[in-house]
């Protein structure tokens, strides 16, 4: 399957216990610490994701490397303690059913990263979707620069709009093998893994290649002397950006060819339909704090006033303070989205009188997270159906643009891979 850079490979799934292993993306709930003291009292005494990732909340509230020497070690705990089934040269076929009764369908195999690029511009096979926050890298890469497995809660996104790849493999499911079906922990709703066959995975490569037909391609986006590509960034940009960032660090310490022939030059990934039912693409919020309320309220307010040229319609935001939404209108824009018009006050704002800033998914929880001195802003999202055509015209949207659901909406930790 080189022609695509997505490949089979061996797949790890633990043996049992799987709805106290299974937990969600490190990078969810960021400011809800009592959240992860959930998942911590609910997975205490098991085998579990949890005790070998690091949820971004605690960052800055626990010792940091401390913490990833107890994740090294209890990865090679639970290899040494053989919890895993591995199934060789596998592409698994999951559904995951939502709380809303929706049912998102994907492929889990492995991404080549010599095909990955976040750069702006980039013409790869694999592309980002908005601009990669380079100072989130360093965290996540000391997390991953010593561990010898990975999880996944990386989406990428193909654009199927006939519904012909994983639609297919609904379809198929009664003839494969079913390795899980649970629930997931905190309302995370249910999913169900099966095991793909030989011919199933012929079948992936010739529908993933007439995707990226020139001729089909150019038709599709109405666009000529454009390189086609294959797949977008949906959710985990900043894990796949930091598995390529280990990647290159590899080869620079190996040479070229050996780094080339190791593990670390795939990620595990789920693969996901942008046209499928399930998925909804919602905005992310911006919530602020440790600044002076009234100063930086007034400031936005200006900054929404401001008389300045601008070729962009007016824009709609929504300020939330103490759990009260107020509407705001961005007169005449700086960019062509709201986001990105937000994104560059803000980032204007903290650099000229400080202040922190998070990045919220979900409208609930921007809400209950706006009060005791922090201002939340809610923003729209783009339409899925412009992402590509979006990424092709303008390369990478703004910095956290989109979310695809709910914060439990995004993926949970379940599948793993040896990289070392």
């Amino acid at each position: 399957m080189k022609n695509i850079g997505f490949f089979k490979t061996d797949i790890l799934v633990p043996k049992e216990n799987l709805e106290k292993w299974s937990t969600i993306a490190c990078d969810q709930f960021t400011s809800d610490l009592k959240y992860w003291e959930d998942v911590k009292k609910i997975t205490r005494g098991y085998s579990s994701a949890y005790n070998i990732i690091f949820p971004e909340a605690y960052l800055g509230k626990i010792d940091f490397n401390k913490k990833i020497g107890e994740i090294n070690l209890e990865m090679k705990k639970y290899l040494k303690n053989d919890i895993f089934e591995e199934y060789k040269d596998s592409i698994l076929y999951i559904e995951r059913t939502l709380l809303d009764g929706s049912i998102r369908k994907g492929l889990v195999g492995a991404l080549d990263l010599e095909e990955y690029n976040f750069n702006v511009g980039a013409d790869s096979l694999i592309r980002a979707t908005e601009g990669t926050v380079l100072d989130r890298l360093p965290p996540r890469v000391k997390v991953r620069e010593k561990a010898i497995v990975e999880m996944p809660h990386i989406l990428v996104l193909i654009d199927d709009e006939k519904k012909e790849v994983l639609e297919y493999f609904s379809d198929e499911k009664e003839k494969m093998k079913k390795i899980y079906s649970f629930n997931l922990m905190k309302e995370g709703g249910h999913i169900e893994g099966f095991l793909l066959r030989e011919e199933h995975i012929k079948i992936i490569e010739n529908k993933l290649l007439k995707l990226i037909d020139k001729e089909y391609f150019d038709k599709k986006y109405n666009l000529k002397d454009i390189k086609p590509f294959l797949f977008a960034m949906g959710d985990g940009n900043h894990s796949l950006a930091t598995a390529k960032e280990c990647y290159e660090k590899l080869k620079n310490e190996l040479g070229e060819e050996k780094g080339r022939d190791s593990l670390a030059r795939f990620a595990l990934v789920e693969i996901n339909n942008l046209h499928d039912d399930s998925l909804k693409f919602q905005g992310i919020h911006r919530l602020v704090f440790n600044v002076d309320e009234n100063h930086f309220m007034r400031k936005l307010e200006e900054f929404c006033l401001e008389k300045r040229k601008s070729q962009y319609s007016c824009q709609n935001i929504i300020l939330v303070k103490d759990k009260q939404k107020i509407k705001m209108e961005i007169k005449n824009p700086k960019h062509n989205l709201a986001v990105g018009s937000v994104q560059i006050f803000l980032e204007d704002y903290l650099e000229k009188f400080g202040g922190e800033i998070d990045y919220i998914h979900g409208d609930e929880e921007i809400v209950q997270l706006s009060k005791n001195g922090k201002i939340g802003i809610m923003l729209e999202s783009i339409k899925k159906s412009e992402l590509f055509k979006s990424i092709l015209l303008n390369g990478v949207l703004p910095k956290k643009t989109f979310s695809m659901g709910e914060a439990r909406e995004k993926r949970y930790y379940l599948e793993a891979r040896k990289i070392k």
